[in-house]
């Protein structure tokens, strides 16, 4: 278990918040902070989204934890499901078709 999953499960257990962590509210909880961190960049230009880096580590870290509580709850490698998702990814977007490209997987041979 990484240290950061270690000092997450050390927070959560010392307010005895595990009975409320199950799957589905972990995922309701990404979802409702993603949101949050979505509206920072609502009705704004970039450069003014980077007004407020703090709140922007805040609701990122609030994502990222959720997300970690629940690869924990299903004893899921975070490292190793990142690592199966790229090499899913470097399949779906060989560099040959995708350098430089926005589009998606299933529109990259369009051209």
């Amino acid at each position: 278990m990484s240290e950061t999953m270690q000092r997450i499960n050390q927070f959560r257990d010392e307010r005895n918040w595990r009975q409320f962590h199950n799957e589905k509210d972990l995922a309701i909880s990404i979802s409702l902070e993603a949101n949050e961190l979505l509206e920072l960049f609502q009705w704004k230009t970039p450069e003014e989204t980077k007004e407020d880096p703090e709140r922007l580590k805040e609701e990122l870290a609030d994502v990222l934890i959720y997300s970690y509580m629940m690869a924990d709850n299903l004893e899921f490698d975070i490292e190793e499901i990142i690592a199966e998702k790229l090499m899913k990814n470097a399949r779906k977007y060989p560099v040959t078709k995708s350098f430089n490209q926005k589009k998606k997987y299933n529109e990259l041979d369009e051209d």
